[in-house]
């Protein structure tokens, strides 16, 4: 009997713990069971206790609101149910949903994208016709598609929100018809808005099938992971090339500014995202914080405004929006009818701080960035601690935070041009993930996009990273002689040029670069040398002078033209300024003589476009201005010029003096145009203003001591 009672007790507790697993605890247990006698369907709505502080609640929300979600009149399911339909290979990923093999059949070198050719009359925005002039001008572009591992639309798929005149309708039946669409694999979609009023659904209102969409405002909800990019949301005014630098001029410390806070935007009444630009006037005290809303845009705003739209719009003209943007340290970027906004890239380029109130925002580039070294992540659900957080932040922290919004946005955000690229070359990255770029090349100077993988995967064979790293250069250097005269005497200069610098204990090795219509000499009429000589056909083009030669065995490589004037010792003066060359960028001694990291000699044949070669080539001309356009653009930096011992170069004879090209009046006319062409590729002009050299003041000449700068030096 004992043991029979224990089994009924033993059940009886299993069924009481099944029944309230079922339908919960608590006060729930006899609303469900009521239901379920009743046959009573839907959901209850549980009543909000009575708060002893209700009087402070209306300060926040009203009562009834707190029921309802007036965001978004859909469910999270619902929302998910709509995905799915819309985008049928939400799951797709490089490796289920990409044809590599279109892309490998020439290495990295067959990475070529394709665009199709607009149609007729068809209607294009500016902000599209910017990112098909990017693509069209890359290095990747073909316009044969059987080359193609990419292919871009050239169907406008920017704006695809109904009520927008920029709305291409029938996108759906024009890709089908396409024979090379096949469900949108390798296929690259850029948009920058989706879905309309109320609700701004992710709705392209197309089906993108196996295609890799880059995006603005994407949710990490719907985000496909090693897939999908996310793309900042830029306006229809951003620059095509270049734009402007940041504003971040010099290192202020302490490096807060007068505002600690800021934000000055539109206030939306009702629908998504009001609820957060509802509550910015909760922190706003007129002193460090300022964030001001205004309800005054849209035509019908007075019928939707309410007992603070007067007061705010009064207080919003009170301050300058360029005013507060460059005082301030941290800006508020809170979502807006999209997760995306363009105050993102505004406050990147003002190095004030963005201060992100916009949850579940996959951010730009997000792959390879690491945002949290430039941004401060806050939560739409707790705006009132903002204020408290941002005051916390170290002034170190500050600045730290500051520089890194400056090298993302002159990286990667700055123009179109660079947009494009960073999302062509994240792809790249995936096609060929064994020589890809680390996430410290994405996000250290010089940034992503001027480290090529094709060169190294290692950090150590680029400038760049040497003084990071804590490594020195080398201190031997090749030689590369640009020879364009026959040899036709033992007396040339290039044979005296020969002898210096061969002499230098830092020389490595010579390289004659042959670009003379003759064929050259012999090994026997060449002088003896202490170290290597090489003879390489230039094959008569300017641009061999800074082509990535295989014989080149240094980091370090000192460019001459044959007819260098220069003396062992003031090889050694270059030399002695080596870590500044190589390391950072060129050294010039006079224009005729530069010492560069052959990393730019890569950069040269690789990044420039061919048709900035071409013009060096055609002109046999502009092959240094280029290269300083090139160093300058890399480093920020100017270039260090070294004066000569020698202040008057030996002229040559009035019969060598009518070959010489600056003897030619157009020589000059032809450089002046190359530096217009080479400003408006770079969409800017790089060169850097400089008033800074490097003179051999302990060289002894005919000036008196008395009148230089540095008497003890020359005296000891």
């Amino acid at each position: 009997m004992q043991a029979r009672k224990k089994y009924v007790l033993l059940g009886l507790c299993t069924f009481c713990w099944l029944v309230l697993f079922y339908f919960g605890r608590g006060v729930q247990l006899p609303v469900r069971l009521l239901r379920m006698l009743t046959g009573q369907q839907g959901e209850v709505v549980r009543p909000w206790p009575n708060w002893t502080d209700r009087a402070f609640l209306p300060c926040y929300a009203h009562l009834n609101e707190l029921q309802t979600d007036p965001g978004t009149s859909e469910s999270p399911r619902q929302r998910r149910q709509a995905w799915s339909v819309i985008y049928k290979d939400s799951r797709c990923r490089m490796e289920t949903c990409f044809d590599f093999s279109r892309c490998r059949r020439r290495g990295r070198e067959g990475f070529r994208v394709y665009v199709y050719p607009s149609e007729k009359n068809e209607r294009v925005s500016e902000s599209y016709k910017k990112i098909l002039t990017s693509i069209a001008e890359s290095r990747y572009y073909t316009s044969d598609p059987r080359e193609a591992c990419l292919f871009v639309l050239g169907i406008d798929t920017l704006d695809r929100d109904q009520l927008s005149g920029q709305f291409v309708p029938n996108v759906d039946e024009r890709i089908r018809g396409y024979p090379l669409w096949n469900d949108g694999r390798n296929h690259l979609i850029f948009n920058l808005y989706s879905g309309t009023w109320p609700n701004y659904t992710e709705d392209l209102g197309f089906n993108i099938g196996q295609a890799i969409l880059a995006r603005a405002s994407l949710n990490t909800e719907h985000f496909r992971p090693g897939f999908d990019i996310s793309i900042p949301l830029f306006s229809k005014d951003h620059p095509q090339k270049g734009g402007e630098r940041g504003w971040l001029v010099r290192n202020t410390t302490p490096p807060r500014r007068k505002y600690l806070l800021m934000f000055k935007g539109k206030r939306y009444l009702t629908g998504i995202g009001s609820d957060t630009r509802n509550a910015l006037h909760h922190i706003h005290n007129g002193k460090d914080i300022v964030s001001l809303t205004t309800c005054r845009h849209g035509k019908d705003w007075e019928k939707h405004k309410d007992a603070r739209c007067d007061h705010d719009n009064l207080e919003y003209e009170r301050f300058d929006y360029q005013e507060l943007l460059h005082n301030s340290t941290f800006c508020l970027v809170p979502r807006g009818r999209r997760l995306g906004s363009f105050r993102f890239l505004e406050s990147l380029q003002a190095a004030c701080i963005p201060v992100l109130l916009s949850n579940g925002w996959e951010l730009p580039f997000s792959d390879v960035i690491q945002w949290n070294q430039a941004v401060i992540e806050g939560d739409e659900r707790l705006l009132l601690q903002v204020p408290s957080t941002v005051r916390a932040v170290a002034s170190e922290r500050v600045l730290a935070l500051r520089q890194r919004t400056q090298i993302l946005w002159e990286a990667y955000f700055s123009s179109v041009d660079k947009i494009v690229v960073t999302t062509l070359e994240i792809i790249k990255d995936r096609v060929f993930s064994h020589t890809s770029r680390n996430k410290y090349m994405w996000n250290a100077l010089p940034g992503g996009l001027l480290v090529l993988p094709e060169y190294s995967t290692h950090l150590a064979h680029f400038p760049f990273y040497y003084l990071g790293l804590g490594i020195s250069p080398n201190q031997e250097f090749t030689a590369i002689i640009h020879a364009v005269s026959p040899l036709v005497s033992q007396s040339q200069p290039i044979m005296k040029l020969l002898q210096v610098v061969s002499k230098s204990k830092y020389c490595s090795q010579i390289i004659i670069l042959w670009n003379s219509e003759k064929a050259p000499p012999s090994r026997s009429k060449w002088p003896p040398m202490p170290v290597p000589l090489t003879v390489t056909d230039g094959k008569r083009k300017t641009t061999s002078r800074f082509l990535p030669h295989v014989a080149i065995e240094t980091d370090a490589v000192l460019s001459l033209d044959e007819d260098t004037v220069l003396l062992t010792s003031e090889v050694c003066i270059q030399q002695a300024c080596r870590l500044v060359h190589v390391v950072l960028g060129g050294c010039l001694v006079p224009p005729s003589v530069c010492h560069l990291h052959r990393y730019y000699h890569y950069l040269f044949s690789h990044y420039l476009p061919q048709s900035l070669r071409t013009i060096v080539d055609h002109t046999s001309n502009c092959e240094d201005i280029l290269m300083n356009f090139l160093v300058s653009a890399v480093t920020r930096l100017p270039p260090i010029k070294v004066a000569q011992r020698k202040q008057y170069k030996e002229l040559p004879s009035p019969q060598a003096t009518k070959n010489v090209p600056w003897a030619n009046p157009e020589h000059f006319n032809q450089r002046q145009e190359c530096i217009n062409t080479f400003a408006n590729w770079f969409g800017y002009m790089p060169l850097v203003h400089s008033q800074f050299r490097l003179d051999p003041v302990l060289f002894k000449d005919q000036v008196s001591v008395l009148r230089k700068k540095y008497k003890d030096l020359e005296k000891a």
